[in-house]
């Protein structure tokens, strides 16, 4: 009876969130002899990949291989995880059902374009027919890559990255089965059809997209995230925005997982905007930043740290398009919003995020990452090739805008 009451819980949930917003509702009105037309047309279709979620879950995955017919499997993750119990669930799924694998355990944690050629060249030389991703984002991002380029074994890298850094080509090759096993509970990455990287040589983000990159199976087993340490918890839960305040409470991370998925599905299809947009170049230009409990060997500002430091600024810049969104997304984080005005909307957010950070210990700020307002105009010019991510705000903005909101995150509290 709880189960069946949690569902109409969240299915009037649902009903309560949909927007009523001009930017977003589906509503119109029809008179006789008169006619209203929008200037946009708006349309939906949720599309995903299939999804395994429960405790334990990972020991099919040697199934799900043999019953497509699997030969010859790659295995993907990174040098930490493959010493953990995640990766070793994975292995003797594989061995138990007789499936044939190699291990490639190069991926670098925030992949750049140099590591992600080295995984397509290990790909390309396996010529294997099917990929297993176990690890976080970035695991999940360079195994779709791998993929794609192996089933392109002429294309270049950036043939396919997105325009305008890259050619931007469409994805019209057919892909080997891939199984994402995410470790992190933040990314989303089984969901969706993206892959994020590094340009080095810009210093700032960029990556691919399209549907054929999405995964044939998302397997979901709650049990990996015990093994995350404390700020990998957080920094990547804030991709999607969550809490870590207790590692302990097992139900929490359990759904969290869960949560990560649905939000992959939304972004997976709506998109996402100023947030990551901005992130990329605070990612891309790090200096000597890095981040606590990531044992990399390289300067690290993780991707959803990345994204948060500009979230304050970000949503007080774009309330004024939408208010009501930006008070229901306050409430829901626990602010008391019933005497907040339409005009501070934005405002209320952003003291609800600043408040949620601070009880994270959340670094102070990009000025707390190595950035000061010298870099501001190389933030603003690695921001504005992201494209594909800058225009689904519900705000336009120009150079001077990003500029300021730049500098509005330079300090949090």
């Amino acid at each position: 009876m709880a189960a069946r009451e949690r569902v109409v819980h969240l299915l009037r949930q649902l009903q309560r969130a949909s927007c009523r917003c001009p930017a977003h509702s589906q509503t119109y009105s029809q008179a006789p002899g008169h006619v209203t037309t929008r200037a946009t047309d708006y349309a939906f279709e949720m599309a995903c990949s299939n999804i395994r979620y429960g405790e334990g879950v990972t020991n099919e995955v040697g199934m799900d291989l043999q019953n497509i017919g699997a030969k010859k499997v790659c295995v993907m993750t990174d040098k930490n995880l493959a010493k953990l119990p995640p990766v070793k669930a994975v292995l003797d799924s594989l061995v138990k059902n007789g499936v044939n694998f190699q291990v490639f355990d190069k991926v670098r944690v925030e992949p750049t374009d140099l590591s992600f050629k080295e995984a397509i060249t290990f790909a390309r030389q396996g010529q294997f027919d099917a990929y297993v991703a176990v690890g976080g984002g970035s695991v999940m991002d360079t195994c779709k890559v791998a993929n794609l380029y192996s089933c392109s074994p002429d294309a270049e890298l950036f043939d396919y990255v997105n325009a305008p850094i890259g050619k931007g080509k469409p994805i019209t090759v057919n892909l080997h089965p891939l199984i994402a096993v995410p470790t992190t509970a933040g990314t989303g990455s089984e969901t969706t059809g993206v892959a994020v990287f590094d340009y080095e040589a810009m210093k700032f983000k960029t990556g691919i997209a399209g549907r054929g990159l999405k995964p044939l199976l998302g397997i979901v087993d709650p049990l990996h995230t015990l093994h995350m340490p404390d700020r990998v918890a957080a920094y990547s839960g804030f991709d999607v925005l969550c809490a870590v305040q207790n590692a302990d409470d097992h139900e929490a991370r359990f759904n969290m997982h869960l949560a990560s998925v649905f939000a992959g599905i939304g972004f997976g299809n709506a998109g996402v905007h100023l947030c990551h947009g901005m992130s990329y170049p605070v990612a891309g230009l790090v200096k000597t930043f890095k981040a606590k409990d990531y044992n990399v060997d390289h300067p690290l500002v993780p991707h959803g740290l990345s994204v948060v430091l500009t979230s304050p600024a970000v949503f007080t810049f774009t309330s004024p398009m939408c208010p009501e969104r930006h008070l229901e997304a306050a409430e829901i984080l626990g602010a008391d919003t019933k005497n907040v005005k339409r005009e501070d909307a934005g405002l209320a957010l952003a003291d609800t995020l600043r408040n949620f950070l601070f009880e994270l210990h959340v670094e102070d700020g990009l000025s707390a990452v190595g950035y000061t307002n010298e870099d501001i105009p190389a933030l603003v010019k690695g921001t504005l090739p992201q494209e594909r991510v800058t225009k689904l705000s519900p705000r336009p903005q120009t150079e001077e805008d990003l500029a300021n909101l730049f500098e509005s995150s330079m300090k949090l509290y």
